[in-house]
């Protein structure tokens, strides 16, 4: 399994971000995952810039270093044909190093414009649909397409890249599991969900990859560690479909008042334990992920780097 990188947008600024991904590569980290949000989880988190400026200046920041978006709703508040477009023009800065993860999103992103926000079950169609228009976008020929969700008329991208962008899904149920192994090149998780993982790679095309994601908190200090987890992060440890469906970060804030700080221990390692950060990373290789991606939440990140390159990443690379 890689260890790659999470960059926060919700936590950290764009120059920040910046400084975070060079520290990753002189680190020995394979590869980014950068999050695409238009609000922060909670206003404590404090940030929310746009990601396809992020991803330009990483591709001058870190050139070749291989960069996925953890992810991109490419369905309500941004058509698919201008994502193609960015993706596109993206995966040329990046020299092909660019792969688009995707999903069916959150409210509390998609909503800002006024539309509606559909079922679990539409949201797949409509994410369909969008991966459907964005290839035949990617030919580089004149498209017409009418629909049931999008429409595009007389579109054609002219700068594209050699290879055919990669699209990686995201899923957090056997259904939309089933979906991405049907439409992906690669699947995209938050957890060590090694049932969805088999539900994934029982349909999808062989080598495709699989990535996830999580959050640590490397400090010196155990008992801070938890209390800033749990002061940016509570968010982490909400149940069943709360994620998607609230719609504001002050709703978020509201239902996180029920969340314990040992309850988001239990999702995000905390403290200088660092055999219990290699507990947390062997348990999504155990559960089949390909790819890592590990963010350090709260500051702190060149005792994070120096830790995870003299203790981690030998492990893995």
């Amino acid at each position: 399994m890689k260890i790659g990188y999470f960059l926060s947008s919700e936590e950290y600024g764009p120059q920040e971000l910046l400084d975070q991904a060079r520290m990753a590569r002189e680190a020995g980290f394979s590869g980014l995952w950068i999050s695409d949000h238009y609000h922060p989880w909670n206003d404590v988190q404090g940030e929310s810039a746009f990601v396809w400026s992020i991803i330009g200046a990483l591709s001058q920041t870190v050139p070749g270093m291989p960069i996925t978006t953890g992810v991109t709703a490419p369905t309500v508040r941004i058509h698919p044909a201008i994502l193609a477009q960015a993706v596109a023009t993206t995966a040329v800065l990046t020299g092909g190093a660019f792969r688009f993860g995707v999903g069916t999103g959150e409210a509390l992103n998609e909503h800002v414009l006024g539309d509606a926000w559909p079922e679990a079950d539409v949201r797949l169609e409509m994410l369909e649909e969008a991966v459907e228009l964005m290839r035949e976008l990617w030919t580089g020929k004149q498209v017409s397409h009418y629909g049931t969700h999008y429409a595009v008329e007389n579109a054609r991208i002219y700068t594209l890249p050699e290879k055919t962008p990669e699209v990686y899904v995201s899923a957090f149920g056997p259904k939309a599991a089933g979906v991405a192994a049907r439409i992906g090149d690669g699947f995209c998780t938050v957890g060590p969900e090694k049932e969805l993982i088999q539900k994934f790679r029982a349909g999808a095309k062989d080598g495709a990859v699989v990535q996830a994601g999580l959050k640590v908190r490397y400090s010196s200090d155990a008992a801070e560690a938890r209390a800033t987890a749990h002061r940016l992060w509570p968010n982490d440890a909400l149940p069943g479909e709360l994620a998607q469906i609230l719609p504001t970060p002050a709703h978020f804030e509201q239902a996180a008042e029920l969340v314990t700080e040992e309850q988001v221990a239990e999702t995000i390692a905390c403290g200088p334990d660092i055999d219990l950060h290699l507990e947390r990373i062997q348990a999504y290789a155990d559960a089949g992920v390909d790819e890592l991606y590990v963010q350090q939440v709260g500051g702190g990140h060149e005792e994070f780097f120096a830790a995870y390159r003299e203790h981690v990443l030998p492990t893995y690379h």
